[in-house]
């Protein structure tokens, strides 16, 4: 008996030896000083689980069962705040950054309710976040930040507009090259593989998401530190490295595979950095689709603590990136009009930034350098499968580089805040570019159709930009009332204007009244301005840069609505908005503003322009969120917008971000044994479209390979509605040193008919060797004779995706 005792009790004890575990580590701070937080109470909901933080703020809770948890943590004089949707496994620990708000309202005068939905006195709305968990388990999203932040209200894409292919941002229904984006701080100005220049969208992104903490969208109210915005301001913030031990990563999917790795040098240096290769061209070769895109991406990040007060990081991110074509098997009309229709590109770009943060008595500062270039490498042929040098439409090899310096100061006293700041930057472009617009044209008799129109331009500029800015915040009443007023200016040594700084001056008022228990009204009013882009900039003409006296684009911004926080990790808001925009740069080419462009793989901006523009765009929207409880968790937007612009005629019409109806709705349900199950759907109307002009595009198809449109009929016309349903399941399995997560993803998965841009191209003959003719002749120069063929979209697409990560 006692023997059998003695083995029973070494069986439990070897099997709660073996019971997988996880570990949960971080830092609390104050969110305003910056400074740690000790003895904050930390607790896992739903267990016993706790410990407190200590003199530098960290602690660490360990032997942790695998799962998904909320974290709640307290300390006196600051907002209690819940960390949700904390996922514990046995592989990687979970390394947690905590900003803790300050009380300022007495507990017997109101209930202090825990809001986890990032607010600040200089942006109390039109402001959205989301973590690294919510990101990483988006269906369809791919791991991609910018597909995400889709379900956020007012924010669409051009992947619905035109089958999927991109991951552009249209916020607000501006244009994607609206938007800036910044890494803990240093700004990065490329975010996706196969990047438009002059605009900022492309397929797929080269954020590793295994790195992100969370992510900040602005739609308006921008803090006056940032610069260049006209629609929307992306902050991604990078977690810190587990600081015990060196930990990794391996994800597989489909497309692609991905390593990371993190972890301590020693007590006061850590590490984050990361590898991707996509094998997507494998794939695409293996089913003859005739585009072969190919990719790799890199990210590390060094944090080192000097002392107590002072702290410094580097980091760097960057993408080498490879497009061209393979000849398919079956040359239908399809497949030749891809090929004919798209540049190869092999392009490159990277970041590199340093930054140096020091706190002081109430408050802290910054200090921060960085290093940005893209080359961008493109052409494009009548006929891409055979290049041939008198047949080259385009040809574009072009450089961009920036050196970076921003100086931040931040002080706090009482129930006032202020910052100050300055930035310097010191540009350099090098453009070579031949851009055939159109091609001589002559008939079977000789007689000129058309004179050819040609861009060949070889530029060089550089250029020095400068902006100072400042922000005063004051609370009233015992936190009842919120106000900020900021103002910002932008300089530079190119454009005429260039350094009258009175011409960009901008001033932002925003305000916070909290009307009744958890009910806020919030309102903002601003005046925004971008400096045109280097392509705009840089073009020339016999060696004049023609567009010299282009202005700062303005764009004046009017928000208000109402935030109803019912209970903890729920929230209602409404919104309204109007933007207004001035001094939009036209295309002296076409006459279309730059504000209807940029959403395909071309260049925006070697053209000469006009700063004769005008914008508005203005809505409605509403959000509901729900933060991770009781295994559920929920996004649902909707938003209502017209979106308008001059061209040359003066007159508003329709944008081609227009899309009129936003809907969409990501939710998530995690079952028992670490199963969860992920749907997004989206739903956008229609986008504008312009019509083709069919004389002209049946006299330049062989010369251009595309349609010409006519845009005496500027989107006039309007595809149908986008909508779709991604799922994501996710199993987890947790052994004693190490998880996998096994995922299937699913897009478009109850196959609806992505709407797409016609497409103008000719018809093959029924063995697909040549062009069908009207007179059985090869086709002539001028396509008199061939027979025009508008290809649109009637074949559902569904993406099925298997993939895993493992976690050591």
């Amino acid at each position: 008996m006692k023997s059998f005792l003695l083995v029973a009790l070494l069986h439990i004890s070897f099997l709660t030896i073996a019971q997988p575990t996880g570990v949960i580590n971080g830092t609390i701070k104050d969110k305003k000083t910056q400074e740690p937080i000790p003895s904050v109470s930390v607790t896992l909901e739903g267990t016993t689980k706790g410990t407190v933080t200590d003199v530098d703020g960290n602690f660490r809770l360990d032997n942790i069962p695998p799962k998904t948890y909320n974290l709640k943590v307290q300390a006196l004089d600051y907002k209690p705040q819940v960390i949700y949707n904390v996922v514990v496994t046995s592989g990687n620990a979970q390394v947690l950054g905590i900003e803790m708000e300050a009380n300022n309202i007495s507990l017997n005068e109101v209930v202090v309710r825990t809001n986890p939905f990032q607010k600040s006195a200089e942006t109390p709305l039109s402001i959205q976040s989301l973590s690294a968990q919510e990101i990483k388990s988006n269906p369809g999203g791919n791991f991609d930040v910018s597909r995400v932040i889709q379900a956020f209200p007012g924010v669409g894409g051009t992947s619905g507009s035109v089958g999927g292919y991109r991951n552009d941002l249209i916020i607000r229904g501006g244009a994607p090259n609206e938007n800036v984006y910044y890494l803990d701080g240093i700004e990065v100005p490329v975010i996706n593989h196969f990047a438009t220049q002059g605009s900022a969208g492309g397929p797929t992104g080269i954020v590793n998401i295994s790195f992100i903490e969370d992510v900040t969208l602005y739609t308006s109210a921008f803090p006056s530190k940032y610069d260049n915005p006209l629609s929307g301001v992306l902050q991604m913030k990078q977690r810190k490295a587990n600081p015990d031990k060196v930990q990794g990563n391996v994800r597989l999917s489909a497309t692609e595979v991905a390593v990371t790795a993190d972890g301590p040098i020693n007590n006061k240096l850590s590490f984050l950095a990361s590898a991707r290769r996509s094998y997507l061209q494998f794939l695409f070769q293996a089913l003859q689709v005739p585009i072969q895109p190919s990719y790799w991406d890199f990210q590390y990040k060094l944090d080192y603590k000097i002392n107590k007060n002072l702290s410094f990081y580097t980091l760097g991110i960057g993408a080498i990136d490879d497009f061209s074509f393979l000849t398919p098997k079956e040359q239908t009309p399809e497949n030749i009009y891809v090929i004919r229709s798209n540049p190869t590109i092999k392009q490159w770009n990277y970041t590199n930034g340093y930054g140096l943060k020091g706190l002081m008595k109430k408050g802290y500062w910054n200090l921060t350098l960085s290093r940005n270039m893209l080359n961008n490498q493109l052409d494009r042929f009548e006929d891409n499968q055979n290049p041939i040098e008198s047949q080259r439409i385009l040809r574009i090899r072009s450089t961009e580089a920036e050196n970076k310096m921003r100086f931040e100061f931040n002080k706090f006293y009482n129930n006032w805040s202020y910052s100050w700041g300055v930035v310097a930057q010191y540009g350099q472009f090098e453009n070579e570019v031949f851009s055939r617009v159109r091609a001589e044209i002559k008939d079977a008799n000789g007689q000129l159709l058309q004179p050819a129109f040609i861009i060949n331009a070889n530029t060089s500029l550089n250029l020095w930009r400068y902006g100072a800015f400042a922000q005063v915040a004051r609370s009233l009443f015992k936190d009842r009332l919120n106000l900020s007023f900021g103002l910002r200016t932008d300089g530079n040594s190119f454009t005429t204007d260039g350094n009258n700084l009175g011409n960009t001056l901008s001033p932002r008022l925003a305000a916070s009244l909290l009307v009744i228990e958890n009910l806020k009204f919030n309102a903002s009013l601003g005046r925004y301005y971008k400096m045109p882009t280097y392509t705009v900039l840089g073009f020339q003409t016999a060696g004049v840069s023609v567009n010299q006296n282009s202005r700062y684009i303005q764009s004046d911004h009017a928000v208000a609505g109402f935030e109803f926080i019912p209970k903890a990790g729920m929230r209602f808001t409404v919104e309204g908005f109007y933007k207004m925009y001035d001094f939009y740069p036209i295309s002296a080419v076409d006459g279309i503003s730059l504000a209807n462009k940029g959403g395909d793989f071309s260049v925006l901006g070697n053209e000469p322009v006009t700063s004769t523009g005008k914008g508005r765009s203005y809505g409605l929207e509403f959000q509901f969120q729900q933060k991770f409880t009781k295994n559920i968790f929920a996004i649902l937007s909707y938003t209502y917008y017209k979106s308008e612009f001059t061209n040359a005629n003066g007159l508003y019409t329709p944008a081609s971000w227009d899309n009129t109806h936003l809907l969409s709705f990501i939710g998530g349900y995690k079952f028992r044994r670490n199963y969860e199950l992920g749907v997004k759907f989206r739903y956008q109307g229609g986008a504008p479209y312009t019509p083709f002009d069919m004389a002209a595009s049946q006299r330049n198809y062989l010369s251009t390979g595309v349609g010409i449109n006519d845009f005496s009929q500027f989107n006039q016309l309007r595809l149908g509605s986008f909508h779709s349903m991604d799922i994501r399941l996710d199993k987890k399995w947790n052994y004693k040193k190490w998880s996998l997560d096994l995922f299937l993803d699913v897009t478009n998965v109850y196959g609806s008919v992505q709407p797409e841009y016609p497409r103008y191209t000719f018809q093959r003959t029924a063995d697909n060797t040549a062009f069908q003719t009207t007179d059985g002749q090869p086709v002539r120069n001028d396509g008199s004779n061939a027979v025009p063929l508008i290809l649109r979209e009637t074949e559902a697409v569904i993406i099925p995706t298997i993939g895993f990560i493992v976690e050591f």
